[in-house]
């Protein structure tokens, strides 16, 4: 019995769906980073799903170079809320303008 990729592809839109909510909404900067690790496991769902279903391992290989980089995205995202958190005392991302430090 094989999964229908209509509910890979579901599941990915509702996971994006709720990783863009978390970055439009919250105020937090660990919640927006949150939100976009949503958003990218989701577009990576997506892309195994259809690599699956049209027999291709090239979308794995993709995926594999996607969860690099989002490795490194939250590197360096958390390196620049631990360096705003020092000089500002707080990640509120409304709090904070960049321009001025």
């Amino acid at each position: 019995m094989t999964i229908p990729t209509s509910n890979f592809v579901i599941l990915a839109a509702i996971l994006f769906a709720i990783g863009a909510a978390g970055v439009l909404l919250r105020r937090s900067g660990i919640s927006i980073l949150l939100g976009i690790e949503l958003m990218l496991n989701a577009a990576n769902l997506a892309l195994v799903a259809f690599g699956r279903q049209h027999g291709q391992l090239d979308a794995q290989v993709f995926v594999f170079f996607v969860m690099a980089v989002a490795a490194a995205e939250v590197a360096v995202g958390l390196a620049l809320l631990v360096a705003i958190f020092r000089k500002q005392q707080s990640i509120d991302v409304d709090r904070l303008n960049v321009m001025r430090w």
